[in-house]
């Protein structure tokens, strides 16, 4: 069957048409590939940015990290040293007022130590104030800020004594305790506990128990 000059020009025109509109489509497709390429190369330009940022802020924070620990010791430290010297000046206050306060409960003193320190088996035990005649002798820890686990802490030490200082293991051992503030009623856990309450007062010191306390024997 023979195909006419007419047929033959629409079917040139035709593929013409149809190779502009895939040449269209294909240059379209170019495009929105360099499109594709510039965002993913805008997104990952971002990513590295924000990583960066990320790591920056890392690096802050773990230098402020750094510097608060710093901080945090220098203040520890301050508070160690101003803790230590108000216990120094309070065991010094305790220490002048205590024969007479002991003496006063029956309990006559002939002298007093203070930082009574000894290594017993590879661990070093410390009494803050010793105060001693021919057979007794009172065991007093001093504390600034007097809690309860200090006072179970201070127990515990007292029923190892007279094994830690063997020069008074014949001896009738009593505790006591000295503050200048007590909290979580710690006072009177000693108290119940048969230990001396001994409070720091101005430029002196008073014993709280009452004229009918029994201290307890250790």
């Amino acid at each position: 069957m023979k195909t006419s000059k007419v047929d033959e020009d629409l079917t040139y025109k035709n593929i013409m048409k149809m190779f502009r509109e895939t040449r269209k489509d294909f240059k379209e497709s170019q495009r929105r590939s360099k499109e594709t390429d510039k965002q993913i190369k805008e997104t990952d330009k971002q990513i590295k940015e924000t990583d960066k940022q990320i790591k920056e802020t890392d690096k802050m924070v773990k230098e402020t990290s750094r510097q608060m620990k710093e901080t945090d010791k220098k203040i520890n430290k301050l508070e160690g040293f101003f803790s230590s010297q108000w216990g120094k000046f309070i065991e010094s206050l305790v220490e002048g007022d205590l024969v007479k306060l002991l003496n006063n409960r029956n309990i006559n003193i002939n002298f007093t130590s203070t930082s009574n320190k000894l290594l017993f088996q590879g661990k070093e035990y410390e009494f803050d104030i010793l105060a001693v005649n021919a057979d007794e002798i009172v065991v007093v820890e001093v504390k600034t800020n007097l809690k309860v686990e200090d006072i179970r802490w201070f127990l515990d030490k007292l029923t190892l004594f007279r094994t830690v200082f063997k020069k008074y293991e014949t001896y009738q051992v009593y505790g006591a305790v000295a503050y200048l503030k007590a909290t979580e009623a710690a006072d009177k856990f000693a108290y119940r506990n048969g230990l001396f309450v001994i409070k720091a007062t101005g430029n002196s010191a008073i014993i709280n128990n009452d004229k009918e306390f029994v201290p307890r024997k250790f």
